[in-house]
Parts: structure tokens; sequence; C-alpha cells
């Protein structure tokens, strides 16, 4: 366990092109206040800005490590449309108007997120481009019903659906049969979004405090969380740990599961070689039920990830496992220097939508978790939508919050079968849906 936590913990393309030093103290004093946050990545930083951003700025934010150091610091910095890997998995509990609802709001993210770097001028190289691949006619069908969903929503937006030779006008490989490019979604670097959306919410005046790990939480009217050297009294709590919220709230922690992903990230290329991998300098995903992505970053990198298909397992070489794949899509790259390779735990739900909500009669005690590997940009929705929630209600809020979380039993002690069974079923399931 110790060597694949310091394999998943190893230097990271984000941690080494980051932007912004910042540094927060640890919690050693008794604090009260308005609301208490346990997470320092996007879910709880953007959750607090929001409320911050409604006057609500009486906010204490306690990170276990540093802040980022989950999956907001570990991922493949996709801006991706969407709120969720299928809407439909969860129409039978909303009703045909709350679908509506969902697909209003389900585009907003990558908006959310460009406004609010322009709006606190934060540098994350965030950038227009991104491309939704297809393998064969099948998937090619799925971005064809795509292209309309799309167009519908955002009638002004570059969108349009690429095939055979023409593919190449946006991404140098072979592999694919189609490709839907859509200058509304991107990249960016979500280490330095986040760092600079927490400069922003203590610009408000919220406080945050780093290694500061929660040792216990006692509820009431008003909430007691402690640490080793502090505590925190408020009238309303968060959960946002998402992946590493470790049984320190046992009534959401079997509502998800922990899976795994894996990243690379090239030294940097020549121009040349950026120029024939990406004409557009964009961010891809195939859509097949586990995808590979990848994107050309603002130093002539290639970031490459992916996760196991089938078989629930860790590969013993990250840079390695991801090279393969990496050659199957760009083999004139199959030699190229690998200057960094981490991976890092995704927390999935059983219907693989975003979860939020409050704890069962504890109304002041809120949580969000469950992005299933699909959270930079749902985050920047699911979370304005939480904050609705915690601060004057919202319809949305009532929407979201009413989708019930199955439990997932045997969640560690059976956690490798079940997602073996998982990850071979949304398989199977592919070739009936067209992702496969």
């Amino acid at each position: 366990m110790n060597d694949l936590r310091s394999r998943l913990d190893a230097p990271n393309y984000y941690r080494a092109t980051q932007k912004y030093d910042l540094s927060f103290p640890q919690l050693t004093e008794d604090l009260d206040v308005d609301t208490v946050v346990i997470g320092g990545g996007f879910s709880g930083i953007n959750t607090a800005l929001e409320l911050a951003e409604k006057g609500l700025t009486d906010i204490v934010v306690l990170e276990a490590r540093m802040l980022g150091y989950g999956g907001t610091g570990r991922n493949g910095g996709q801006v991706m449309a969407g709120i969720g890997h299928d809407l439909n998995a969860v129409s039978k509990h909303v009703g045909k108007d709350g679908m509506e609802m969902l697909f209003q709001i389900a585009n907003l993210g990558a908006g959310i997120l460009r406004g609010r770097a322009e709006k606190y001028g934060i540098d994350a190289d965030v950038q227009r481009g991104y491309g939704y691949l297809s393998y064969n006619k099948r998937q090619t069908a799925t971005l064809r019903n795509w292209l309309e969903e799309f167009r519908a929503v955002e009638p002004d937006e570059d969108i349009e659906l690429l095939e055979g030779q023409a593919v190449h006008q946006i991404l140098g490989s072979d592999v694919y049969h189609s490709a839907l490019k859509h200058m509304g979604g991107g990249q960016v670097h979500s280490l330095n979004l986040l760092l600079g959306e927490a400069k922003a919410l203590v610009g408000h005046g919220a406080r945050i405090f780093e290694n500061s790990p929660v040792l216990s939480v006692e509820y009431g009217d008003r909430v007691l969380v402690r640490t080793a050297t502090g505590s925190v009294r408020a009238s309303k709590l968060l959960w946002a740990c998402d992946s590493f919220l470790q049984k320190l709230e046992p009534e959401i922690y079997d509502r998800t599961i922990n899976t795994y992903s894996f990243q690379i990230s090239t030294a940097p290329l020549s121009d040349a070689l950026i120029q024939r991998i990406s004409a557009i300098r964009g961010a891809f995903s195939d859509i097949s039920p586990v995808i590979n992505y990848f994107r050309v970053t603002n130093e002539n990198r290639l970031l490459f990830g992916s996760a196991t298909r089938y078989l629930e397992y860790i590969p013993s070489d990250f840079a390695g496992w991801n090279r393969a794949l990496m050659a199957q899509v760009f083999p004139y790259l199959k030699d190229v220097p690998i200057e960094f390779a981490w991976g890092g735990p995704m927390a999935c739900s059983a219907n693989l939508f975003p979860q939020i909500g409050t704890l069962k009669d504890r109304p002041n005690a809120f949580y969000v978790q469950g992005y299933s590997g699909f959270g930079v940009t749902p985050s920047h929705i699911v979370c304005k939508v939480l904050a609705e929630g915690m601060s004057e209600g919202s319809a949305r809020y009532d929407l979201m919050s009413s989708i019930p979380h199955a439990r997932i039993l045997g969640r560690d002690s059976l956690r490798v079968p079940l997602l073996t069974a998982a990850k071979s079923w949304q398989q199977l399931a592919g070739f009936f849906n067209g992702r496969r």
C-alpha cells in the first residue's frame, strides 16, 4: 500500500507547473462560524466561493493535506459538456420536466469555469477546442445525435462533425472514424484554476486551513468539527471529500466506490510535432464506456490518461501502461520522453451521476460526491446548484438532491470484483447504446 501511495503521489504535471505559491496554516484554534467545508478540492472551494459571492463569507475550509491533493490536482483537465455520464440514467427519478431542467443546466459548466477565470483574473491556461472521437459507425451515429443536441443548446458555437480524413483537420491520428469538434469545450490547468479560486475565496473573507484532517464530527443545531489541534463550530457543514472520505461519514461513504485513473505527460515537444498532433491544440476523448483522454498543454506537452477497461487493477508501471495506449493513437509518439506519470482514485456512484443532498434528519449537514471521473467541468455546475440549496434554496437543488443514491454493498471488501463486473457490463451495454 505504501508503494502504491508513493506511485500515486509521484511528482505530476500539475504540481510541476503550478503558478500560484499559496499555502495556508494548520488549524490551531477553536472557531465559531456560519459554514464549515471539509475538503479543499473543486467541490469544497467552488461551493464556498459561490456562497461567498452571495455575501455568505463566514466560512472555514478544512483540507487534510494541501489544496488540490485529490482529483482536482490529478485529472485530465478536460472541459467537456454535460453533468454526468448519461442523463438518461436518472430519467426515471426526475420525470420529463426534471429532464428538461437537467438538459438546461448540463452545458453551463464551461461558461461558469471560463467566467470564473475571467472575473478573478486566474491564470489557468483556459483554452477552447474539444473533440469527441468515434472508432466506428455506431459511435459516429451517437456523435451525430450529440451534434444536434449541442447545436440546439449552443446555436452560435462552432460545432461540426468531421468524418474520415476530415478528422485530420483537428487531430493527427488515423484510428478514429469521426470527430465531433466542439469549440465551446476545451481544457484548463485544473490545479491553477483551483488555487486562483481559493485566492478569490480568501479575498471575500473566508478562511482556509491545510494539513488539518478532520477527526470527528458532532451533529446538532450547531455542528462541531474537531481536528487534532483545533475545532470549528458552525451552523452548516459540507462534506466535499469525494474519493478521500475514508469512512468519516458512514451514511454517504458506501454510496460511492473508488476506481483509479492514470495519466502521463510527455516532455515539451517541438512546435512541428504539436502541429501534427493537433492543429487546434485541443483536448480530446473517445466516447467508449471507459475513455482515453488527452490534450496539448500550454507548454507543448501531450497529457494522456485512461483507466482499465474490463478488469479493475492498478498497473505496476503507470508510464509504460499509458505509453502503450498513447502509441495506439499516435504511433509516432511511441519513443518520446515521458516526464511525469501519476494516478489517483475516482469516487463512482452506481448511476455515474454526481450526488448532492443532506444527511438523513440533519438538514444542516450537506454533501457532494460521486463525479465518477467526470468532475472538472460538472463540479462548477453542481456546486453552483449546491450553494443555492445551502442558501436561499432553488428548484434546481430540489431536483438534483431528490435523485436517490444507491448503497454499494461491499464497496471495500469486494471492490475489485464489483468494479470488474461493472466495467464489463458497461462495455457490453456500449454495443446497444452507441458507445462501442
